[in-house]
């Protein structure tokens, strides 16, 4: 089978294959009236074979689905749920509906779960993967209208939708050097789970917190730990750090969920935040709950919702010039980060 990352199939590599006419393939990819069987059983094994998926003027001769996809790595995050919300409240009023196709929680089936809602003739595709390499997402983007969130892409064929995760992160760190903490760790999730994309979100927030401490003088002092995406391991790793010798006064996590991972080692090892302050990112609605409470580096989770609703419906309307949309993220403080305490001596 023809990788998606090798030159695109056409319908004539189709119609070769199955040894019929270029519109006998058109015929069956429009399921016209008038195809045999045989004709039929032809064109699907080619198709199978090459990996062939029609492109958007084939597509459309077959007319609209009035479905947007909408690809998430995973169903734990509940930041994605607020990006859904968004999505789902700028269609209030059209015709079209939301299909969800959830990746896993490591980000692995990020290209399978696309794959499928191209496969369900989706006429639009919003995608939260940070594991997909960019030429992949080229091509399918030249067949099906495509915004990827997250992702500093310089794309020529689908749109980008970003938070400014440098100025996130900064956020972060200056609000905690702020209330008289130096030593501050990030906390984040491994480079490998974004495929050491420079361009990834949690890629560029670690770098932002370098930054940060480099322009505080505090790079000496700087520490990163990586974890994986979700799961027990954040919390073991918290555990680790916080009775270790070398305990930190403050933590930024990576994402809101990291961040309650945090909470919960140091709930577990008789602390609080008078003792090590906690700043999450993503604002998340659990963050906001008054029983946690969260400082947080909110960016507008609904915003962007609602801003890729309206990109995919201007490419679905025929625009073809990359579209490029920074939302600019600000700090939410609550109760877990406090002033440093200082020990009488």
């Amino acid at each position: 089978m023809t990788s998606p990352l090798n030159r695109t199939v056409t319908i004539e590599d189709v119609a070769h294959l199955a040894g019929v006419s270029r519109a006998a393939v058109s015929k069956v990819i429009r399921d016209a009236y008038g195809v045999s069987d045989e004709m039929r059983a032809k064109v699907e094994v080619a198709i199978a074979q090459l990996g062939y998926r029609p492109r958007v003027s084939a597509r459309a001769m077959r007319g609209a689905t009035y479905t947007l996809g909408i690809e998430i790595p995973t169903i734990r995050n509940p930041f994605f749920t607020q990006i859904i919300a968004g999505a789902a409240s700028a269609l209030v009023g059209s015709r079209y509906q939301l299909i969800i196709a959830a990746a896993g929680p490591d980000h692995d089936g990020g290209p399978q779960a696309i794959e499928a809602l191209a496969d369900r003739q989706v006429d639009g595709i919003l995608a939260i993967s940070p594991a997909v390499a960019p030429e992949w997402l080229e091509d399918l983007a030249q067949r099906t209208p495509l915004v990827m969130l997250g992702r500093h892409d310089n794309s020529r064929y689908y749109d980008t939708v970003v938070d400014d995760d440098l100025e996130g992160a900064r956020l972060a760190v200056r609000h905690l050097n702020d209330l008289g903490h130096r030593d501050i760790v990030h906390l984040t999730i491994r480079p490998e789970a974004e495929i050491n994309m420079t361009t990834a979100p949690h890629a560029l927030r670690e770098r932002g917190y370098e930054l940060a401490m480099a322009e505080l003088g505090l790079l000496n002092r700087a520490r990163v730990v990586h974890v994986e995406p979700y799961g027990e391991d954040t919390r073991q790793k918290a555990l680790a750090l916080l009775s270790s010798a070398y305990r930190p006064t403050a933590i930024f996590a990576g994402h809101d969920d990291l961040a309650l991972g945090v909470l919960q080692a140091l709930s577990e090892l008789g602390l609080s935040v008078a003792d090590v302050s906690v700043v999450g990112y993503d604002d998340t609605d659990i963050a906001a709950h008054p029983l946690v409470s969260m400082t947080s580096v909110n960016q507008s989770g609904t915003l962007m919702g609602e801003l890729v609703v309206r990109l995919l419906l201007e490419r679905i309307a025929g625009r073809t010039e990359p579209a490029h949309e920074v939302i600019q993220p600000y700090l939410v403080a609550r109760r877990t980060t406090a002033c440093l305490r200082v020990d009488p001596k």
